[in-house]
């Protein structure tokens, strides 16, 4: 009989010491893989940006999808024109020389990789970001504007519950994580 209850005492001093190291060891694992999967993201959504910026600096305006955003930036150029002279200067001979430059080699110098710029790091299913570009009134100006964004959910894995606020009162998974703005010319993110 003392052994049983020797056992069945045992059992449960090992039942509350793993119930205390869980305790003490799921805000700790949380935390990590928050700070791990949002760095990733993170990543991801500036070089999206720099991708963005590299297509208006072609086309003059945001690409609405991935598919024309890299097909430009692996076909088209950027137009440069060198300006010899000084223009301020009324009698000065002002030459002007017009040269093109793949987009595609400044892509390469950015480091970005086009092949898998669309796609959400640690989401399921190979989930990409979502992207919308317009054209809008500014200040009575019709300027382009670009947002690109991923529910926290859909790369937060088992992480993307709401119950993981206790940890991190910041923390909620159905916000977003992004960058631009629709109603006026930005490209600043929602990390920054």
């Amino acid at each position: 009989m003392r052994l049983i209850i020797n056992t069945v005492l045992g059992l449960i001093i090992l039942g509350l010491l793993y119930l205390l190291f869980s305790s003490i060891y799921e805000p700790i694992n949380f935390k990590a893989e928050q700070d791990k999967r949002e760095s990733a993201v993170i990543s991801k959504l500036e070089d999206i940006r720099k991708a963005q910026l590299a297509y208006r600096g072609i086309t003059g305006q945001y690409a609405h999808s991935f598919d024309t955003l890299l097909q430009v930036l692996k076909t088209d150029s950027f137009k440069i024109v060198r300006v010899f002279g000084n223009p301020d200067e009324e009698k000065s001979e002002i030459k002007r020389e017009t040269f093109y430059v793949p987009a595609i080699d400044s892509v390469g110098k950015l480091g970005l990789n086009l092949d898998s710029l669309r796609y959400v790091p640690y989401s399921a299913s190979g989930k990409e970001f979502k992207v919308t570009a317009q054209m809008i009134e500014y200040q009575s100006t019709t300027v382009p504007v670009v947002e690109v964004k991923i529910p926290i959910r859909e790369y937060m894995g088992q992480f993307a519950d709401a119950k993981y606020t206790r940890y991190d009162t910041r923390y909620n998974p159905d916000n977003v994580r992004k960058f631009g703005d629709l109603a006026k010319p930005s490209t600043a993110g929602n990390w920054e």
